[in-house]
């Protein structure tokens, strides 16, 4: 049995950090395991320009602790009044890696996104332009369409038809959650990849509903079927260049995700690496795990590996996670498994 894997240093290619003592307190635990992340773009308000984009990253610098390293990468949030000018000069200058796509009402804060998709095609096209990747949140948020088949229908009647209409664009198509989105990733030759994270590996929506409600379970979008779950883990074990690791670790305090409309997101910056040990051994998969966390990610984004290296270690003894962590603001639970887990970052 195997009990020790090394390998390249991680990413996390969807990370959210929050901003002032929140970004403080959860940055330590991203930066412990990851040296670099795509920083989500979506503060309040949120960050939609070059500039803005700056002075986030120096506020995550500095409050990353001084014995660590790390690199946000950084991101613009586009609005139906972003300037393609703006966002090709914030990639230009080596800042921005990434624009994020937020249907608007799909998902914490994201109030400021895309209604009209024609309106935002100047960016796309300046976009493929100059080779910057577009992020997307992948829902449709039609009060009419199921929550459950939101992501299946933005495909459909959104994505395919802005990639379709923008050749050249490159595309990542975050956190999918079902076997529609990865046979849509698999059916194309180029420039689409995605993102899937460690807690839609783990949980199904009867995690969430069965035996009472798990509001630490709830996030966007939302669990599917235990058949999705069964088709992301088949994609991220596959070796397949075209599927990364992105966490969506998403901090909110307990009280605001305990309370009668909590907040969607996952806390899993502490532990992913471990769980994803777990998963990928799980699966007869642990020679894939690198290529899933260290490689795909930078291949992708066009950016060289990280030169370090991180030693995962399996142990008799369970590990015991710290259930939350402490912050200025209240509590954030850490992401559950719900079975005990064997692996450690050494």
């Amino acid at each position: 049995m195997t009990q020790s894997l090394t390998i390249t240093r991680p990413d996390d290619w969807h990370l959210h950090l929050r901003d002032g003592d929140m970004l403080r307190a959860v940055l330590p635990e991203t930066a412990r395991h990851f040296g670099r992340a795509i920083i989500m773009p979506n503060l309040v308000p949120p960050v939609v320009t070059g500039e803005q984009a700056g002075a986030y990253r120096d506020r995550i610098l500095s409050a990353l602790p001084g014995d660590m390293t790390f690199e946000p990468l950084m991101t613009l949030y586009l609005t139906e009044d972003t300037d393609p000018e703006d966002v090709a000069a914030a990639h230009a200058s080596g800042l921005v890696k990434a624009v994020k796509l937020y249907p608007a009402g799909a998902t914490t804060n994201s109030a400021s996104g895309v209604r009209d998709f024609d309106k935002v095609r100047p960016v796309l096209e300046k976009m493929a332009e100059i080779g910057l990747p577009l992020c997307t949140h992948g829902e449709v948020t039609d009060p009419d369409i199921d929550i459950f088949d939101r992501e299946a229908v933005f495909i459909d009647r959104v994505l395919d038809p802005i990639r379709q209409a923008t050749p050249g664009l490159r595309v990542v198509m975050e956190h999918i959650t079902t076997r529609n989105a990865a046979d849509y990733v698999r059916s194309q030759d180029k420039d689409l990849g995605a993102t899937i994270t460690t807690h839609h590996l783990i949980i199904n929506r009867n995690h969430i509903l069965v035996g009472g409600i798990k509001p630490h379970y709830y996030c966007l979008p939302v669990a599917k079927r235990e058949e999705h779950r069964i088709a992301l883990r088949a994609a991220a074990t596959s070796g397949d260049h075209r599927f990364f690791l992105g966490t969506d670790s998403a901090p909110h305090t307990d009280a605001n995700k305990l309370q009668a409309c909590g907040c969607a997101g996952c806390f899993t910056a502490t532990n992913t690496m471990a769980l994803l040990a777990h998963v990928f051994e799980e699966d007869g998969a642990l020679d894939q795990l690198e290529g899933f966390a260290s490689r795909n990610g930078p291949a992708f984004y066009r950016l060289p590996e990280n030169p370090g290296q991180i030693t995962l270690v399996k142990q008799d003894a369970p590990v015991a996670f710290p259930e939350q962590i402490d912050t200025p603001d209240g509590p954030v639970t850490v992401f559950d498994p719900g079975f005990p887990v064997h692996w450690t970052v050494a």
